[in-house]
């Protein structure tokens, strides 16, 4: 096999029999010796293409002849997504047929209780549609769900608030808030705040001039904490760190509700480690000028700007608008003497001001 493409795909075998999301003895023994050794060969994983299939084996670009496995941190939250989809598409069917057979409910035995063979015969799964209650105990809840549309999403937050009894974690980007917004979620918050809850908050610094932000914060009374960032990740909301709701679409119209052990706590430790380097929420001071006359908010535009950024990314990661940053921008060109953008990225390296913590 020396010479060959380390890229080609694997030999064609014969049908392994099983869903590739389910891994097989085989596959999982094949694939703990690739964690413990680093590589496989070629020959050994094609008899057992399910790990190909799954994308748990994936080609080596120093040796032709062998696969590096994928790390299980990148495999299960990929092959859990995927799950999810399924989930997503049986949820679908199962309103489907209940649509379809509402009316013929009516016809059925009076006084006889439908029955729930469905759900027992699949473990409870809430995505069959099954009668649970039947069975004497809730089924439990899957680890990733797929929410579509605002309004499920929302129905799907304002259950979990219901069941919060501890704390809310949340990652809010974008800069300013939507009075909307805040208004709507001013209710919910003060009553999780009413029954001894913990919530603590992330944005980024823009939203320390925001009046709406300001104003929503004096109206809260219990254990609320704010914090800031230049930049954050996307949206998060958690509770009692047992289940989070994160984007799964660019526009937010598609949510993942995740309960998920091993991603929670992922979500816990981000949360944290961000928490740490974010400035408590007081009288906003970005636009005050160091000893060397650059701000703290034009500090974080000229990082930007030596990691070669547009405006429009920098303004989109900063959560400003265009011109904002490019008044902070032209501000920067003058203090450090720049007569182009090319020069100002030079001056900016060379003038040390990205060493010195504001």
């Amino acid at each position: 096999m020396t010479g060959s493409d380390p890229a080609a795909p694997l030999p064609e075998t014969a049908a392994h029999g099983h869903d590739p999301a389910e891994l097989c003895p085989e596959g999982a023994q094949l694939y703990g010796r690739a964690l413990r050794e680093g590589r496989v060969t070629r020959e050994a994983a094609a008899r057992v293409p399910c790990l190909a299939e799954a994308r748990l084996l994936a080609a080596d670009p120093e040796d032709p002849g062998a696969l590096r496995p994928t790390p299980p941190a990148v495999a299960l939250p990929r092959l859990l997504l995927d799950v999810s989809y399924g989930i997503a598409d049986r949820r679908g069917q199962a309103e489907r047929l209940a649509a379809e057979f509402a009316p013929l409910m009516a016809l059925g035995s009076k006084g006889h209780r439908p029955g729930s063979t469905g759900a027992a015969a699949t473990g409870g799964d809430s995505a069959t549609g099954g009668d649970t209650a039947a069975a004497g105990h809730a089924a439990p809840a899957p680890a990733l769900t797929v929410h579509e549309g605002f309004e499920r999403i929302n129905a799907a937050i304002e259950e979990a608030v219901g069941e919060a009894r501890t704390e809310l974690l949340s990652i809010q980007p974008g800069g300013t808030r939507a009075p909307a917004t805040l208004a709507q979620a001013l209710a919910r918050d003060r009553e999780l705040l009413a029954r001894g809850a913990r919530m603590r908050t992330l944005y980024q610094h823009t939203a320390r001039h925001d009046p709406s932000v300001h104003d929503y914060y004096a109206l809260l009374e219990g254990d609320a904490e704010v914090r800031t960032l230049d930049e954050v990740t996307e949206r998060l909301v958690m509770f009692d760190r047992r289940v989070a709701f994160i984007p799964a679409s660019k526009d937010r119209t598609v949510a993942l509700e995740v309960r998920h052990r091993t991603l929670l706590d992922y979500f816990v430790m981000t949360f944290e480690r961000l928490w740490r380097l974010a400035t408590p929420m007081y009288p906003a001071s970005e636009s005050v000028p160091s000893a060397d006359g650059i701000t703290a908010r034009q500090r974080a535009i000229a990082a930007l700007l030596v990691e070669g950024e547009t405006d429009d990314r920098i303004a989109e990661r900063l959560g400003l608008n265009v011109r904002t940053c490019r008044a902070h921008i032209a501000r920067l060109a003058a203090v450090l003497g720049s007569r182009s953008r090319a020069q100002l990225g030079y001056l900016i390296d060379r003038s040390g001001i990205l060493d010195q913590r504001p």
